[in-house]
Parts: structure tokens; sequence; C-alpha cells
């Protein structure tokens, strides 16, 4: 593969044979002055949860039908009263800092990212988010075998963190968030018609990449290398939980006109968004849906430290992911998740990375 450098103006469609599922929007990888439109009147809907934690039917319904809605349309929605304390996420974002600034480069070397099985489950250096884009980013992905979940006697937390004292406060973070995945799931699946339950078992206890995201200041020698925070791209996942951030940068594609619509979500809320399992399930009803993070639009905002620490929701690997029964006309066959997943992750990480069941 040609240098990623040579990538930065590259656009979606140039690698789209690792898609596994239709894709028909055409996209720059990194914002690209001049050339990207913003849609700065459309507003990304808010939906309060509040209504479906009470058990009342009338506002569960209510609330599937208007969050089925912002997903089948955009993909995005800005969920409030989910009834997690947002107090955490306010810590995390301390605790994010302090992993990233106080474990020093040689620390985090060792647990350099590699694929336990359907994710790629480690470190992730600036510059190397992919091997297709130079990214501005520092990340680190655990997936549910990085928590010790069930008190396991076995679990051996220098296996995944590189200092102790971190795994207890993530994964309570995880647990938190874990809370909204049934009503989440229930609710999109209530939209199409479907039976609300039929997801209950695969996500009750079901994996995850939990990402730590830490984006340095943007400084004269990062803006040099013209690369963007974190490339354009669809999360893999049935959906994403992303706490809302403090300092903007998140854009999601409005397909309907091609322009980019600029996320900006209030303090404690969370931003949920549709990825490529779930596009597959329903049949493109609710696409996976498109974003990045760019640099903050007001100039005096590139001296700031930003940080995120996304979910998402994936089912196990030795599940197949199939077209809801309910819904007519499949486009698409069966297919077990974990080839799924990393014939799509390939564009990432590399050919070899794919799981082919038939070799």
């Amino acid at each position: 593969m040609k240098d990623k450098k040579d990538n930065l103006k590259a656009v979606n469609q140039d690698f789209s044979k690792y898609d596994q599922v239709e894709k028909k929007q055409v996209y720059n990888l990194s914002e690209i002055e001049g050339e990207d439109e913003f849609d700065e009147n459309y507003i990304i809907k808010t939906v309060d949860m509040s209504g479906f934690l009470t058990g009342n039917l009338q506002e569960i319904e209510k609330f599937s039908q208007d969050l089925g809605e912002a997903m089948e349309k955009i993909g995005f929605v800005i969920l409030t009263g989910h009834g997690i304390d947002i107090n955490i996420f306010s810590e995390a974002r301390k605790k994010i800092i302090e992993f990233f600034e106080d474990i020093p480069e040689v620390e985090r070397i060792p647990y350099k990212a590699k694929r336990q099985g359907s994710v790629n489950q480690g470190y992730f250096p600036i510059n190397e988010t992919t091997i297709i884009h130079p990214d501005l980013v520092k990340g680190w992905v655990f997936c549910r075998r990085a928590f010790n979940m069930n008190n396991d006697p076995d679990y051996n937390e220098k296996d995944y963190w590189p200092r102790p004292g971190y795994e207890p406060f993530f994964r309570e973070l995880c647990k938190a968030k874990e809370t909204i995945i049934l009503p989440i799931m229930q609710s999109i699946l209530r939209y199409l018609k479907c039976d609300p339950h039929s997801f209950d078992k695969k996500l009750t206890d079901t994996n995850f990449g939990f990402r730590l995201n830490y984006y340095p200041a943007l400084d004269d020698e990062y803006r040099s290398k013209g690369a963007g925070r974190m490339l354009g791209h669809e999360d893999v996942d049935l959906f994403t939980i992303l706490p809302s951030e403090d300092l903007d940068g998140l854009q999601a594609l409005n397909r309907e006109n091609m322009k980019w619509v600029r996320i900006h979500a209030p303090k404690g809320s969370i931003v949920i968004n549709t990825g490529d399992y779930m596009q597959r399930i329903t049949n493109d009803r609710l696409p996976s849906t498109t974003h990045r993070v760019s640099t903050p639009k007001q100039e005096s905002k590139y001296s700031k430290t930003r940080v995120s620490f996304p979910m998402a929701v994936y089912v196990w690997e030795d599940e197949i992911l199939t077209v809801l029964p309910e819904l007519e006309n499949p486009k698409y066959p069966p297919i077990l998740a974990i080839e799924f997943h990393t014939k799509i992750t390939s564009k990432y990480y590399g050919d070899d990375y794919a799981v082919d069941l038939n070799d």
C-alpha cells in the first residue's frame, strides 16, 4: 500500500472493496478547506429517554418513534434523560488525560493493538489509528475481555492495563453505559415493527469496543501534517454510545444534501449513532452513519486537548448476522459476525487482518 500521507485527499470510495453493506455516499476522509460544504441549519434531534425508563407503554412508544425516525433520517441522535450519573463522565475526562499524559510511551508500546476475536484491542500511537490515514489522535481500545466483569479468578489486569487502578473505574463506566444498551435496541426494533426483545439475550453481557481517545493540542507541528483529528468513517457496530464532548469537532454527514453537520450536544447528554451491523440487519433501513472529528471551528480552541470515550456495541464473534425476519426482501445473506467485522476493518489494519472462513 502507498504511503498513507498520499491518502490525505482520498475519498471513502477509494476503499469501497472492504464494505460489507451498501454505501453510495462519496466524501473526503479528512476535511479539506474550500471543498467540504456544511449544513449550518441542520439540528441533530434530541430525544428524552426518561419516559422509556418509567415503563409506561405510551412513553416507550413515543421514545421508540422519536429515536427510530432520527436514526433513519441521519443516524445520529442526542440522548437526554438516560439515567446515568453524569459525574462519572466528568471524572472520565480527567482519568483519560491522566492516562495518556502520566504514562510514558515506553510503558504503552508493549500494549500496541492486536486482534482479539473481532476487535483490534490495545494502544494506537499518534498517526497509527489506521494504515490509510495519519489521524492526529492517540487511542486505546478495550473490549469486554479487558475488564474483570465477573470476578474471574484467572483475570490478570496486567494483560490489558499498563498500570493498576484504571480498570475498576472504567469498568464501572462501561457498566453504566450498558444500562442503556437494551432500551436503545428494543426501541429501534419496536420502531421497525420487529420483536423488541429479539436481541435481549445477544446483547446481555455482549462484547463491545470501549475506546479512549486523546487528541493533543493542534500546535504548528500537528497542523503542518495536513491531517484531520480522525478520518471520516462509519462505525462497524450496531450503535455507538458517546457522552457529549467539551470541545467541538465531531461532524456527521447529512446524506440528503451531502453536507457536513457540526454536532453540538449539551453537557451530560449522550450521542448515539448507527453502524454497519445495524445497516446489515435492518436491510439498509438504518444506514451506517458517516462521521469524523475535525479541528474546532474557532482557532482559539486549537490549543486545547480533546478527549472522548465512545463505546461501540457489538455482538459476540460467533453470532450470525441476518436481516431481521420481519423485514421483507432481504438484500444480504447471513454472515458470521467475526467474518463481517474483520473484512470491514481490514481496510484499517491490513488485508491479512480479515478472517475468511472459506479459506
